[in-house]
């Protein structure tokens, strides 16, 4: 049967319909404020429910209450809304830190699928820059930074004569205008912010890790950073699918 599963980010949330195969075959993506819509989330559902569709739906969360909103929504439709974590995820990574309620959903269920790699490095460009470690198949610590898009909007907001950019990758050179100016700035600094923290967490490994790019600047950065990386945009939803396969 197809089933369903989503990710809660705090900017943008994703919901996927996807067969037994886990084959994504229909995705929607909007606004995380949208949940608090009147309606918004019913209609959202009209769009993805088929026939032979389980009742279960699984998400990871960061956003507590956006979650809550939508269980209380699809109770009427008799649907069991569930979040990762109330799942005993030790079946499938073991996760060494101290507290795990700590750690996000999403960063969990990347690294659950970043699991098969044995030892890999995942870096989310988000509402935060995250970085994962897996390593022998264990999730060891991550680090986090400013986010690229949050951090361009809150510059912005606080201040009077500065816009908001789209970032290009094309920078030659300091900026001869405000515009270009910002951009050297962002560009050149996450650029250095990336490698240097790539740097940092692979001092000393003896081991190939993979180094799997998602998120909104994944493409971007992909160019910048120094060590050989692939793109996957749907490793959360990858992730929160195995959770549901071997879990539910």
């Amino acid at each position: 049967m197809n089933f369903i599963v989503g990710d809660i980010g705090n900017t943008s949330t994703r919901i996927c319909l996807l067969n037994n195969r886990s084959k994504i075959l229909r995705s929607v993506i909007f606004n995380t404020k949208n949940i608090f819509l009147r309606g918004y989330i019913n209609k959202i559902f009209k769009k993805l429910f088929r026939k032979n569709v389980k009742k279960d739906i699984l998400f990871s969360c960061v956003v507590p209450l956006a979650i809550q909103k939508i269980k209380s929504r699809l109770k009427k439709n008799k649907l069991n809304v569930l979040e990762i974590k109330k799942l005993n995820l030790k079946k499938l990574i073991k996760i060494n830190i101290k507290n795990i309620n700590q750690l996000g959903s999403d960063r969990i269920v990347n690294s659950i699928e970043g699991k098969k790699f044995y030892n890999c490095l995942i870096i989310d460009f988000g509402t935060a820059t995250t970085f994962d470690i897996v390593r022998k198949g264990k999730y060891v610590g991550g680090v986090i930074a400013p986010g690229v898009k949050s951090s361009i909007k809150n510059l912005s907001q606080s201040t009077a004569l500065l816009p908001l950019i789209d970032l290009k990758y094309n920078q030659k050179s300091y900026g001869k205008n405000t515009k270009d100016a910002l951009n050297a700035g962002f560009v050149w600094g996450y650029e250095g912010l990336i490698n240097n923290i790539i740097n940092k967490i692979t001092l000393n490994w003896k081991n190939d890790y993979k180094i799997i790019l998602t998120g909104g600047y994944a493409n971007l950065f992909k160019k910048i950073i120094k060590r050989k990386t692939t793109i996957d945009q749907n490793i959360t939803i990858k992730g929160v699918s195995r959770v549901y396969r071997e879990l539910l």
